[in-house]
């Protein structure tokens, strides 16, 4: 539970304060796997939640969310670039950009593209700290070309 002490509070020396809060990140489970009992869906916490929602904003193409236009990483839509380093790092700053803009809950650490031109796809690896529970995350996120 957060504590704040003002001024107002009275003799703020002697007291403790607090200014950071403990917050759960709480998401519903996209795969919408139903608990075998209660029928309810099961939900992901914390780490787990930050992942999933990293994982779906880079799946994202640009235009794809109605009323955001810029909201995702469009990594799919590098798929028909030329494999080259200056791609990759491409690939690199829109996952950044879009993921500090988008997703208040993580703090990018590293972010590696690497195009794989013999079999057409592209893999990011993506590891960022979870803002709660300093908790270091790594995603994988692998994209492939159907022709």
């Amino acid at each position: 539970m957060a504590k704040t002490f003002s001024i107002e509070d009275g003799n703020t020396s002697v007291s403790t304060i607090f200014g950071s809060r403990k917050r759960k990140y709480i998401d519903i489970d996209l795969t919408f796997t139903s608990k075998s009992v209660s029928k309810d869906i099961f939900k992901k916490e914390d780490a787990a939640a930050v992942k999933q929602a990293v994982k779906n904003l880079c799946m994202t193409n640009l235009n794809e969310k109605p009323f955001l236009p810029d909201f995702g990483a469009n990594i799919q839509g590098m798929l028909f670039e030329l494999a080259d380093a200056d791609t990759e790092e491409e690939i690199e700053d829109q996952v950044i950009a879009s993921i500090n803009k988008y997703e208040p809950r993580a703090r990018v650490l590293n972010v590696l593209a690497n195009s794989l031109p013999d079999i057409n796809s592209i893999d990011v690896k993506i590891t960022f700290q979870v803002i709660n529970t300093q908790e270091e995350v790594s995603v994988s996120i692998v994209l492939a070309r159907l022709r």
